[in-house]
């Protein structure tokens, strides 16, 4: 939690940019797992409602009446049961304080204020996510949860993006706490990650490592020697000798800002020459993106050149043929790469994902091409701003099924050596990721501490910490 100062400014800056209305923030409710007592943890506030109000707790909504220039913190006490069982807890007045808020209301209230203003003036809400928001929304304002994503405020939506995607200093320093924690869960799996130990294995310890930290990770690990499939889950597996597997993970602090990285290793230790043909080029288009990023530079063609460098090195290992440039905008890249060279990084993984990528990643003149396997999975395409946070994520996958699928139908057979991409169809795949911040000429990595990824540094790390 920042200071009182930061969430008073950011919610005079949100009426500055919204104008007139009252605006919505739910924050969450807890969300049990099997029963009712029995809640996932720890809990995880809504984003949006962290930004602006910075309260942790469950059951609060915050309401920024713009016309009358007054905010309120909606919320009930918890009452002697809860503290029985869960200990004592700030009033939501106390709360309210803590942050700049004058005005609180038990939550019986909300609906009074919500029938004042219908009818009469514009109410804004956030897209929801959660079918408990929904039912709230449609009891408070009418409004069936299938229509709620079309009917929340666009400007809404758009005043929280251009607020959230330029990083304070303050947000810096939280997300090279992220970067620290996942610097000490990547180095662990390296050192973990051995012939005849599970998947499962060292992915619970890596989460461990996350929580003991007082955090909790970004999103599920992935932590997975079939590489090729992009959200591999953690199975009983046993690692196998002369394999790489793939190590997806990140951090989230205390403040809820969060790392992402992701780094492809040998479980033995030692690249074969053929891992080493594929991985040097996941490693330069890596490399280039960092070189080429920096304000004013649209993160779409970053992509497409990130794509152009890689197809010009498969062709020198005979799996692509034809000109680079055709190839590329035939999307024939996208057999080895099918989604975006990266995305938005805060206090979401996939920052602010949950307001529509299409207002989070890009603009008017930055649309992606939804029709083209490859750049509809794109994320991220608008131009770069100092302040932004963004993921540096090439890969190259061999998914046997898409394989089989494009040469069955001879999709893009003209740019496509199928007899030489059938040899790898039992090579997994490869990704290197890191967390970029946009500078005032260019970019650097989040955090102090280096995650190997140079073929010789990881390695030299693995063979002197196992």
């Amino acid at each position: 939690m920042f200071s009182k100062e930061t969430y008073v400014n950011r919610r005079a800056e949100l009426k500055r940019l919204v104008k007139n209305g009252m605006i919505l923030l739910f924050g969450n409710n807890e969300s049990p797992c099997n029963y009712p007592n029995n809640g996932y943890a720890p809990f995880r506030q809504d984003s949006s409602f962290l930004y602006y109000f910075g309260l942790n707790r469950d059951g609060l909504v915050g309401v920024i009446d713009i016309d009358k220039n007054k905010e309120y913190l909606i919320g009930d006490d918890i009452d002697i049961e809860d503290i029985v069982w869960y200990g004592s807890v700030d009033s939501v007045a106390d709360m309210a304080a803590s942050v700049g808020v004058a005005n609180t209301a038990p939550m019986a209230k909300l609906k009074e204020l919500c029938d004042k203003a219908i009818g009469k003036r514009r109410i804004h809400f956030l897209p929801p996510y959660r079918f408990d928001t929904k039912i709230q929304i449609m009891d408070l304002l009418g409004i069936h949860p299938s229509q709620q994503k079309t009917l929340a405020s666009l400007d809404l939506i758009n005043a929280v993006v251009a607020m959230r995607s330029v990083k304070t200093a303050e947000e810096i320093v939280e997300m090279e706490q992220a970067a620290a924690i996942g610097y000490q869960m990547h180095t662990a799996a390296m050192r973990l990650a051995k012939p005849g130990v599970t998947e499962q294995y060292v992915a619970g310890q890596i989460e461990g490592i996350a929580r003991s930290y007082g955090s909790m990770v970004s999103f599920p690990i992935i932590f997975s020697q079939h590489g090729e499939i992009m959200h591999g889950n953690p199975s009983p597996a046993l690692l196998e000798d002369g394999r790489l597997v793939l190590c997806d993970c990140g951090a989230e602090t205390m403040s809820n800002y969060c790392s992402d990285n992701t780094r492809t290793f040998p479980i033995n230790g030692k690249f074969t020459q053929r891992q080493l043909d594929i991985y040097s080029i996941v490693e330069a288009c890596h490399d280039h993106a960092l070189d080429i990023s920096k304000p004013g530079v649209k993160y779409f063609d970053v992509h497409m050149s990130v794509c152009r460098l890689m197809t010009e090195r498969l062709k020198e290992l005979g799996l692509m043929k034809g000109d680079v440039d055709e190839a590329v905008a035939a999307g024939a890249h996208a057999m080895f790469l099918p989604h975006g060279l990266g995305h938005m990084m805060g206090m979401d993984v996939h920052d602010m994902e949950g307001l529509g990528q299409i207002y989070v990643g890009f603009d008017d003149e930055t649309r992606p091409n939804l029709e083209q396997f490859g750049t509809n999975a794109l994320r991220m395409g608008r131009r770069l701003q100092e302040g932004f946070v963004v993921t540096d994520e090439p890969g190259i996958y061999f998914i046997p099924a898409l394989i089989d699928d494009w040469r069955a139908s001879g999709h893009c057979a003209e740019f496509l050596n199928f007899d030489e991409i059938e040899k790898y169809k039992d090579f997994g795949g490869i990704r290197i990721e890191d967390d970029i911040l946009i500078t005032s000429d260019g970019c650097r990595f989040l955090g102090k501490d280096r995650i190997p990824y140079h073929p010789a540094d990881v390695e030299e790390y693995i063979a002197k910490n196992r």
